[in-house]
Formats: structure tokens, sequence, C-alpha cells
């Protein structure tokens, strides 16, 4: 039975599924958008810092204001309003929610969230992938030990890779290697929210207009989410990484499976079996007609004769020798395809991209000459961006995370360029998200 007949049955028989999301900022209004077309759901509950700004967004999203305003989850349940208020640990605790959807894009906070709904027997579907880049495996043990599921969202492009790689393995095709696209050129890694908008291609008057955070849009161009989010591909298929950061290679999506192949064979792959990311800017600058910016791809292997032979007379497209074809997304819908997930994971058991293992890692990387005493300030800021590494590079370094380079006061100078270690930082190491990241290395680390 498809998801939607298993919603519309659930709708039928009066058992919706309860959901309640931590985080009602622009992703979280995505999903607020969707939840009133979707049968079978009942968003009970709302926490965020701001339940004003949280009733505004419900409201710019096309919500009743009187389907706002129970004053408890209790009467949320009894009358099939929602709550809202700041209280995220009243929500996870309720016994009839059973779905927690994170969405604040606070990653120290996200653990902490995570960690609570699986005491209290919640899934979770998390869309702050920063903190699944650190310490997402770990979290997907935790779930797994509370009975429960932990899943990236559908709708960002890691939980839309990862279906796209099941798709082919369980088709039996090797995956030769899977990812997102990108607009890059290598002077964006020293990006800030200052220098972000002409990069991006918007004025600053474009972006104020639409009420835009720079540094979270800094934060996808200067490679810092292309590199989350291709950790928690890996992570979450046992694919690999290269060995020092992403390349990028542009390419038009005719010349996806051309440019994915392994270098002895003419591509860039130092292996098969790797994320990477495609770049939709050649190195001069000039924009590539017919691109995958916001898309996802994989990139398989026909083995034998037969199956390349099948990939001819079927028209599909592949690189010159006819061994390698790509299946891509060209789009990706962000916050309105996260009904996926909540559907999955409440009627299916199963997550929409799941980290089974620590093969990949995001480390802090100084944007310029950094001086003791300097407070890093995390993804999109002015002091550091990150980078892709394999998890047993960065734990023989002491690499420091990047979800964890937040509010960190350095203690010695790094320079420009250099990944950032723990004996760089003062670190709080008080926080759960902080423990959970250093018990993941003691189980994980090869």
């Amino acid at each position: 039975m498809s998801l939607h007949a298993k919603l519309q049955q659930r709708a039928s028989e009066g058992k919706p599924i309860r959901v309640g999301l931590i985080g009602a900022g622009k992703f979280g209004s995505m999903y607020l958008a969707q939840v009133p077309n979707t049968p079978g759901v009942h968003l009970a509950a709302i926490a965020d810092l701001s339940p004003t700004g949280a009733r505004n967004n419900l409201a710019r999203v096309g919500w009743k204001a009187e389907r706002t305003q129970a004053s408890s989850i209790d009467e949320a349940l009894r009358t099939g309003a929602t709550h809202v208020g700041e209280d995220w640990e009243a929500l996870v605790r309720h016994p009839a929610i059973d779905v927690v959807v994170e969405c604040t894009g606070h990653p120290i906070a996200a653990v902490d969230h995570c960690l609570q709904a699986f005491a209290h027997r919640k899934h979770v579907v998390n869309v702050t992938v920063e903190a699944d880049a650190f310490c997402g495996p770990l979290l997907a043990r935790r779930a797994a030990e509370a009975g429960v599921v932990y899943s990236l969202a559908f709708g960002d492009q890691p939980a839309l890779i990862c279906d796209l790689v099941d798709w082919a393995r369980t088709c039996g095709f090797p995956v030769v290697a899977a990812g997102r696209g990108h607009k890059w050129l290598p002077h964006f890694s020293e990006s800030t929210p200052e220098t972000v908008w002409n990069n991006w291609g918007l004025t600053p008057e474009q972006a104020q207009r639409g009420g835009l955070n720079p540094k979270m849009f800094n934060s996808f161009l200067d490679g810092s989410k292309p590199s989350i989010e291709s950790t928690a591909v890996a992570n979450a298929t046992g694919l690999s990484v290269p060995s020092n950061g992403l390349l990028y290679p542009p390419a038009s999506i005719e010349d996806i499976p051309f440019v994915t192949r392994p270098r002895s064979e003419g591509g860039v792959l130092e292996r098969k079996g790797m994320v990477e990311v495609i770049s939709s800017l050649e190195a001069d600058g000039r924009a590539i007609p017919y691109e995958i910016r916001m898309g996802v791809w994989v990139t398989v292997e026909g083995e034998t004769e037969y199956i390349r032979n099948c990939f001819e007379e079927y028209k599909a497209h592949t690189d010159p020798g006819g061994r390698y074809f790509t299946l891509y997304k060209r789009w990706h819908l962000i916050g309105l395809e996260v009904g996926v997930s909540v559907a999955s994971v409440a009627l299916r058991g199963e997550g929409t991209g799941v980290p089974n293992c620590w093969n990949a890692d995001v480390v802090a990387t100084a944007k310029r000459d950094l001086q003791p005493g300097e407070v890093l300030d995390g993804e999109g800021g002015y002091t550091v961006w990150g980078k892709l590494l394999p998890a047993d590079a960065s734990v023989r370094m002491g690499g420091l995370p990047l979800g964890l380079a937040h509010d960190v006061k350095l203690v010695r100078a790094v320079k420009k360029g250099q990944s950032l270690s723990w004996a760089d930082v003062a670190m709080d190491t008080s926080t759960h998200a902080y423990r959970i990241r250093r018990e993941m290395e003691s189980l994980f680390a090869r």
C-alpha cells in the first residue's frame, strides 16, 4: 500500500499521525504549508523560541488564526487544532505525539531535542543536518536502542540522494557515485555574510526584501552545506568520500556520467563508490547550460554487455563508452516534501536516510588567518568553512567538527586554509552535543 493510501486509511479511522514540530522558521514553514493538504496527519504542537513569530509564519502560509489557538497540547488533541508555545520539552514528553520534526537549524540544541525525543519513545525526523553531520551515526543508534526511528528529512538533498542510491542498489546496480549540484568556484570558500549576495546572484536589496538570512545562505555558498550534506549521505549509504575534500567538478547534466567515473577511466573519482558535488559553473565562472545546481543524481555501472546493450536500446544517456549511466532529479522542494519522512517513519517504521556507519566528517577550516581570543561563528560565518574529510582522517588529526564550532574561543593562532583541531579551541565540554560526539569517536573510529 502506498504512503498516501495508508494516510487516507488513518484519516478514515480517525487515528492520525500526531506530529510535534520544533522550530517554525523558513524550513518549518514550508512543511506547515503542506500539512493542511495531507490526510491522516495532525500537527498537534509547535515549539518555537518565538511563538508570535511562529503564528506569523502560520498565517503567512495560509493557516487560519483560530486553528493555532489551542491553549495546551491536550486541547489541541481534543479539537484538532494546534498548540503553539515555547516549551519543547513538554512537546517531546507528551504521550500522544508520534513523530518529532526537529527543524531549528541549531545543531547543539538539535542534539538535545533528539535525545529527549528518543527517551520518550518518539520517532525523529531531523531537518538539522548540521547535527547529523557530527554525530548522526550515534543518534541513529540511540534511536534504535529506544525502539524508534531517526531519519534525515525528505526534501533536503541528502535524503533524496539516499533514495536514488537505494533505487540503484535495489535494482542491482553498483553505485559508482552519488551527490548533489552546487554553484561553486574555489574562492567561494572565503565568502562571508557581507559578500554572499553578489556571489549567490542577488542584490542586497533583493535579499532584504525577501528577509533572507545572509549567514544561512552563505553556509551553502562557502561549501559548508555541501560538505555537511555529503557527510550525511556517506554515513547513511556507506559511500566513501574524497581524501582531501570535495572536488566540485564542473559538468552539465549530460556530462555527469562522463565526469563521475574513476580517474583510471577519465573521470575525477579516486575510486568507485564515492560522494561528490557537481558545480554549475566552469572554472572561469561561465554558467553551464542545463546544470544540476538544485538537484541530485546517482551514477551506476552497467557491468555486463547485456546491461550496456539495454542502456543503448532504450536510449539511456551514458558516458561515451556506454558503461556508466546517471539518473537525476533536477530539483528538490525542501520543506514541502518533509511529509514523506513523517509518513514513512510513522507508518512503515522506515527512515528516509539513516546513518549506519561513520565514513565522513566535516572539519572547521579557517577562512583567513585567525588569532588567539577570536570566537568562531560556525557555518556560513566570517571565520570558518566546512571541509569534507574521511572520518578516520578527521579522528587522526583531532579535527574540530564544524557543527561544534559555534561561539567557541580560539586558544592559538590558525593559518588560512588550515583545518582546526580540538586543541585549537576552548570547548564547552558540558553539552550533550560535545559528549555524544566524543563518545561516537570512541565507538565508531576505525
